[in-house]
């Protein structure tokens, strides 16, 4: 949401009028610049004696207040009107952009009550994120996955085959395959995978054994989701392969998501009900680990970038991500480390990750 302030300033001839826009940019700029390039306490000497540095920015502490406030009480947000809830939670940790901003303004305003203000949007927000901004991957591990949303228009389909391929993965979970494509996919990673199996719009490529391999109702009419044991020198591991319905943000609607979560919620039930202790899933959920509508499936597994990433691990859009909608969820087995791959012709990044079938 873009605010615009407006001034008024005396022009050359004395009279007044509307600043440019550019202009009252470079003044904002230059103010900040000149702040800086003084020592700390000379920064602040100009406050000191002035009887409205408490009195200003009181917008700007509104701001910083309300930021607090959506953050503390996300989980809160009802999902009632347009999946508002959900819709916040997916974005959640673009929140902490506007801290810096604000802290900008409020020294740009010489504003102390909003200089003040600014640390509880900061507390909150390293609170909930600041364990995913350091570097978790750890070393070994003995199976590699990666998963990658192909994208039904892909125009160059052998290259992204090859491209995910060269990620050096043990097992490849691929969705949103359309029947004309899946040959050139079966035969760009037929010398990489010698096992595999298409269900639906969903495919898994695997260098050890298959079995057991069938689809998952997920509520939709059509397969979308599929299950397969993996026989690793380390045992057998349930592998599950998903691509929840999509979601819209629409202006009358809002964030429409009743689908995703319905077919989220039956996901959450297989996964449940998985004989086998080790399972991996891998696929597009299209939502975040935040996303209370995902609790069915997130309650029960953990998120290999959460766990071993390095960063957020953002995924979604491939032109300027934004969102982790990609998983790579694990039960019984432990993370070792998580990662993207580079840009294919998908809308989506792929994304790996190495874990550790033995237990220690």
């Amino acid at each position: 949401m873009a605010q615009q302030a407006y001034m008024t300033e005396t022009d050359d001839n004395g009279g007044s009028g509307p600043e440019p826009r550019g202009t009252r940019l470079r003044r904002l700029i230059g103010t900040f610049l000149r702040t800086f390039s003084r020592a700390p306490g000379r920064a602040f000497a100009g406050w000191r004696g002035d009887p409205r540095v408490w009195r200003r920015g009181l917008v700007l502490t509104g701001f910083a207040l309300a930021f607090s406030l959506v953050m503390l009480v996300h989980s809160r947000i009802p999902n009632r009107y347009g999946n508002l809830g959900s819709l916040t939670e997916t974005f959640l940790p673009w929140i902490g952009v506007f801290v810096p901003v604000l802290l900008v303004l409020a020294l740009v305003r010489r504003s102390a009550t909003a200089l003040i203000a600014v640390i509880l949007p900061a507390v909150v927000w390293l609170n909930l994120f600041g364990g995913l901004l350091g570097d978790k991957t750890g070393s070994g591990g003995d199976l590699t996955v990666a998963t990658h949303n192909v994208n039904a228009e892909n125009p160059d389909a052998a290259g992204t085959a090859r491209d995910v391929a060269a990620s050096e993965a043990d097992v490849l979970a691929l969705e949103e395959l359309t029947e004309p494509a899946v040959p050139v996919y079966e035969k760009a990673l037929a010398a990489t995978y010698k096992y595999h199996s298409v269900q639906g719009t969903v495919g898994l490529w695997s260098k050890y054994p298959l079995s057991s391999v069938q689809p998952v109702d997920i509520k939709l009419g059509w397969t979308r989701a599929m299950r397969a044991t993996i026989t690793t020198p380390q045992g057998q591991v349930a592998v599950y392969v998903a691509h929840l319905p999509s979601v819209r943000v629409k202006v009358q609607a809002g964030f429409t998501a009743r689908q995703r979560d319905t077919s989220a919620d039956a996901l959450g039930e297989a996964i449940a009900d998985e004989p086998l202790a080790r399972v991996i899933l891998l696929g597009d959920l299209n939502g975040t680990m935040n996303d209370r509508s995902l609790n069915a499936v997130t309650s029960q597994m953990r998120s290999t970038q959460g766990a071993a990433g390095n960063g957020f691990g953002f995924s979604w859009p491939a032109s300027f991500p934004m969102a982790r909608i990609d998983q790579i969820m694990v039960k019984g087995v432990d993370p070792v480390t998580s990662w993207t791959l580079p840009r294919t012709g998908s809308d989506h990044l792929p994304v790996a990750a190495r874990v550790k079938v033995t237990t220690p």
